[in-house]
C-alpha cells in the first residue's frame, strides 16, 4: 500500500509501540541506503517536506536525515509491507547516506550487480558538463550527439559481429562499450534512462 497521509491510521501503529521501521532504498540503483524509524509525526513531516525525516530514538526529536550534513533523502514514494508494520523509503539520496561517509550503512557490500549500471547512469549524468580535458566522458559529451550517436552504432556493429562469431569475450567487451556509449547519449539527448526502463516495463506487461 502507498503510504499518503489519508491511510496514515491503517498502519499497525500499536504493533510497534507507535515506532515503525523504514527501510530506504536508492529508487535509482535499488541500493538499501539505511533502516531508520518513523512515529506519525515524522512520517507526516516526511510526506510534507518530501525529505526523509526520522524519529531519533537517542536525542528523542524528529530528525531530518542530513539535517546537518546536507546528505538528504528526497523520497519518490513510500510503502508499506503486508502486515503494515514495516515502511520502505524510495529516495534520491543527495550525497552519502551513511554517517561515516559511505553511500550507505552497509559499505556497498550488499549491493545486487544491476546496482552498479544505476551508479553508473548517475556518474556520466554527473560528468555531462564538466571540463572536456577531465575525463573521457566530458570529452566525449563536448564532441556532440553526432559523434556519440556514431560511437554508438560502431560499437552496435562489433557487438553484432562477435555475436556472430561466438567470441564470448569479445561480446562482453563490446557490450560493455554499447551500453555505456548508448547512456551517454541518452543523458546528451535530455532522455531519462529511467522513462526507457518505464517503456519497457509498460511493455511486459
Amino acid at each position: 500500500m502507498i503510504i499518503t497521509k489519508e491511510n496514515l491510521s491503517q498502519l499497525a501503529w500499536d504493533k510497534v509501540d507507535n515506532l515503525i521501521p523504514c527501510i530506504v532504498q536508492d529508487i535509482h540503483t535499488g541500493v538499501v541506503q539505511m533502516l531508520g524509524y518513523m512515529n506519525q509525526e515524522a512520517l507526516e513531516q516526511t510526506l510534507d517536506s518530501g525529505k526523509v525525516t526520522f524519529f531519533s530514538r537517542t536525542k528523542q526529536r524528529l530528525w531530518m536525515k542530513g539535517e546537518s550534513s546536507n546528505n538528504t533523502l528526497d523520497l519518490h514514494q513510500i510503502s508499506t509491507d503486508c502486515d503494515k508494520d514495516t515502511l520502505l523509503a524510495l529516495v534520491t539520496p543527495n550525497g552519502p547516506t551513511c554517517h561515516l561517509g559511505t553511500n550507505s550503512c552497509w559499505n556497498d557490500e550488499g549491493d545486487p550487480e544491476l546496482a552498479f549500471l544505476g551508479k553508473l547512469n548517475r556518474l556520466l549524468g554527473e560528468r555531462k558538463n564538466a571540463d572536456p580535458e577531465s575525463s573521457y566522458t566530458a570529452k566525449l559529451y563536448a564532441k556532440g550527439i553526432k559523434r556519440i550517436a556514431q560511437k554508438v552504432g560502431e560499437e552496435g556493429v562489433e557487438t553484432a559481429l562477435a555475436a556472430t562469431v561466438h567470441d564470448k569475450e569479445e561480446l562482453k567487451n563490446e557490450s560493455a562499450d554499447l551500453l555505456y556509449h548508448l547512456l551517454v547519449l541518452l543523458h546528451a539527448s535530455d532522455v531519462k534512462f529511467e522513462d526507457v526502463i518505464g517503456l519497457l516495463k509498460e511493455r511486459h506487461k
